[in-house]
C-alpha cells in the first residue's frame, strides 16, 4: 500500500516552524523513522532533534539558516554524537545533504 504523497514548503518564519517542516520531511523521506524534538530546557546544548530507526540513532542541531549564532556547547555536542553514532547541524541549505547523508546512515 502506497502512502499518499504530502508536500509541505519550507516556512521562512522560526527557526521552531523549520523543526516542525524537518520533523515530517524526515519521516516521510525516511520511512520507518521517529523524530523526537528534544527539550532545550532539560539538557542546554542537546541538538534539538532524536532521530530513531531500527538499532540506530542519529542527532540533528536545527538553525534557521547557515549564518545562525550557535549557543553554548552546540558545537561540543554535535561533535560529541558525530563521533557515537550521526550528529550534525541542518538548516534550509543544507538540508538536501544532511537528509542523503541519514539515509546512507540508516541503511
Amino acid at each position: 500500500m502506497r502512502l499518499p504523497r504530502i508536500e509541505s514548503s519550507k516556512p521562512k518564519k522560526s527557526e521552531a516552524d523549520y523543526q516542525s517542516y524537518l520533523k515530517n520531511t524526515i519521516m516521510l523521506k525516511i520511512p520507518g523513522t521517529e523524530v523526537i524534538k528534544r527539550n532545550p530546557f532539560n539538557d542546554q546544548g542537546a541538538p534539538d532533534l532524536l532521530i530513531l530507526y531500527n538499532d540506530k540513532y542519529a542527532t540533528l542541531e536545527v538553525k534557521k539558516s547557515k549564518n545562525a549564532p550557535h549557543r553554548p556547547n552546540q558545537d561540543d555536542r554535535v561533535n560529541e554524537y558525530s563521533n557515537k553514532a550521526f550528529g550534525a547541524f541542518i538548516y534550509p541549505e543544507n538540508e538536501r545533504e544532511v537528509i542523503n547523508k541519514l539515509k546512507k546512515y540508516f541503511k
